[in-house]
């Protein structure tokens, strides 16, 4: 019986010291270390290998553990391998978690190599650290892991692997990674497009946080660390962690901010407006110290929140965008929250959905975009009833308007009916009046024995007649703005032949445009003069006298040619004519032009003047 006791206590004994040695081959393709470890924690953060070796270890017996950002102190981990087998095993061992800063492995009390993201080498090609295990047939061998962690976050997670399934499953895993970087730069450049095409800043906004997250999840998957950054860079990168994590928060906001149109609500959007406002100044704080490391997401943390709270208030108002962006709010706010839980060690969602993020990411992203095609549909329909509306409005302005538009005509026609008769009768009155000037100046005439006297006062009476006929013609005719010029010029001839009883005298009148008021008037009193000169000096000697009267237009420039075949004068003799001095007047003066006489052989009398409009 006693030797029975001792016996099972000697069983006892050797499960209990072997129970943490982990028996590997080379046909097992992968083996989790963790659950077959034990750990130790340091909070000296001083404790070295040899110090440590004698201490106290407990079990671990879980896959994972999580110690939270930047925890102050140093997690041991120890195990050990043997191979029972007659042949060497090769394997890789994997420590899960790209973000921890130092990796020591320990075999006994020797330092094989140093990981993390103050150690990464060149040569590496792998997203997680890895170290290489060999052991001799039928030997064994304890090891040590030394982790800490330096602004980012302490997660422990070790794997066995076999070298063949470890680079299968390593290019899966890369592949996985390209897959969802390359489904995320074509929804931020998708989205870029449409920005550039609708000008919404809701859609810059939120490729800046589609661009800010795969920043920050390239850090976080380890990848950045292999492929973007130089080796020597990550560690000053790192420290800028804090921004990183703070970025695409902050685009989030200022998506959410335009995409549901919070300036409706004046609080909420003044107090979102003041925490914007001081976000970076918040988040230097981190950068300044490093004291409070471990508390550096609190600020973004805070701004999701409150943009969560955001979000279904309004959904409570029945914002119609609300309702999308409250579904992608879920799925992002899952996930960070299993990233919380695994990073302290409470649960490990990742350890059966590695992929977990990811897929939250991709299927958010998807969903914001959906929000935004909804939108541009909705814009469309807001676009469409608004120019209804405008039609409609344009329809009832110009309606308005064409009934303005014909008081108004009716009144100016009217005015202008007015105008016209007031105008009409005044020139009638006119004409009256200068009628009565030449009857009583013909009375006069007839009492005068002095053929000189006589003379003179046929020169003002036919000077009288000519504007007295301009104003009966204007009263005669609808248009006032231009006179018949031939008809005018012609009732003038005919007027002037008769005071002058010429009969052998032909007049050749030719005229091309018509004249205003005020331009007929003075060219009617230059034809007067200058047809009265021709009948009573040129044709003295002259069987058959003839005046060419013409008148012109070209471009914009009016010539009139009065000229007869008469004897001519002698302009070397100084001369006090009335008559010429009050041509000259009228087209230099009045008329604004030029006037050239040719007297050699026949009188030729030429004006050209500019029309004014």
């Amino acid at each position: 019986m006693y030797i029975k006791k001792i016996l099972f206590s000697i069983l006892l004994l050797s499960i209990y010291l072997n129970a943490n040695i982990l028996s590997i081959t080379n046909k097992v393709p992968f083996n989790d270390i963790l659950p077959n470890s034990k750990i130790y924690i340091d909070k000296t953060k001083s404790l070295t290998i040899n110090e440590i070796q004698p201490k106290s270890f407990k079990d671990v017996n879980e896959k994972s553990l999580g110690y939270g950002y930047s925890p102050n102190f140093i997690v041991w981990v120890k195990f050990t391998l043997k191979n029972k087998t007659n042949t060497t095993v090769n394997k890789i061992l994997e420590y899960d978690n790209a973000l921890t800063t130092n990796i020591y492995l320990y075999e006994n009390n020797k330092l094989i190599a140093k990981k993390g993201l103050s150690h990464i080498k060149k040569q590496r090609k792998s997203i997680n650290p890895t170290f290489e295990i060999k052991l001799k047939p039928n030997s064994q061998k304890t090891y040590y892991i030394q982790a800490s962690s330096y602004i980012t976050t302490l997660i422990v997670k070790l794997n066995l692997w076999n070298s063949e399934n470890f680079y299968e499953k390593e290019i899966q895993h890369q592949v996985i990674l390209a897959l969802f970087f390359g489904g995320m730069s074509i929804l931020g450049f998708y989205n870029l497009f449409i920005f550039f095409f609708t000008k919404d800043k809701s859609y810059f906004y939120y490729v800046l946080y589609i661009f800010g997250i795969m920043i920050h999840h390239l850090m976080y998957s380890g990848v950045t660390n292999i492929y973007f950054l130089p080796h020597n860079w990550v560690m000053p990168f790192i420290h800028y962690a804090t921004y990183i994590v703070g970025f695409p928060a902050l685009a989030l906001a200022l998506f959410t901010k335009s995409f549901l149109n919070i300036k409706k609500y004046k609080i909420i959007n003044k107090t979102l407006n003041i925490y914007l406002a001081l976000f970076p100044f918040l988040l230097s704080l981190f950068f300044i110290t490093d004291s409070f490391n471990k508390y550096r997401n609190i600020f973004s943390v805070i701004l999701l929140i409150y943009l969560v709270i955001i979000t279904v208030y309004t959904s409570l108002k029945r914002n119609r965008q609300a309702y999308f962006v409250l579904f992608g709010w879920f799925i992002f706010l899952t996930a960070g929250m299993f990233m919380y839980l695994s990073s302290i060690g409470i649960f490990n969602v990742f350890i059966d959905f590695p992929y977990y993020i990811e897929t939250s990411l991709m299927l958010e992203a998807i969903v914001f975009s959906i929000a935004l095609a909804d939108r541009i549909k909705v814009l469309q329909k807001e676009k469409q009833e608004a120019q209804k509306k405008l039609i409609l409005q344009q329809k009832n302005e110009q309606k308005r308007l064409q009934i303005k538009v014909n008081e108004k005509t009716r009144d100016l026609k009217k005015a202008l009916d007015e105008k016209g008769l007031l105008l009409k009768e005044l020139n009638h009155r006119v004409k009256n009046n200068m009628q009565t000037i030449v009857s009583l100046i013909r009375l006069q005439s007839d009492d005068i024995k002095d053929e000189k006297l006589k003379d003179v006062l046929k020169t003002i009476k036919n000077r009288i007649k000519a504007m007295g006929h301009l104003h009966e013609l204007l009263y005669k005719q609808d248009n006032l703005g231009n006179v018949d010029t031939y008809k005018y010029f012609e009732i003038l001839i005919q007027e002037v032949m008769q005071s002058y009883n010429c009969k052998n005298v032909k007049i050749d009148l030719n005229v091309e445009t018509n004249l205003k008021i005020e331009e007929a008037i003075y060219c009617g009193l230059i034809v007067n003069e200058l047809i009265s000169n021709s009948f009573k000096y040129a044709f003295d000697d002259v069987k058959e006298g003839k005046i060419n009267i013409n008148l012109y237009k070209t471009k914009n420039e009016y010539t009139l040619i009065v000229e007869d075949n008469g004897k001519g004068y002698d302009s070397s003799k100084p001369t006090n004519s009335l008559g010429l001095m009050l041509i000259n007047t009228l087209a230099c003066n009045q008329l604004k032009g030029k006037i050239t006489i040719d007297n050699k052989d026949k009188v030729s009398v030429k004006i050209n003047w500019r029309d004014n409009e």
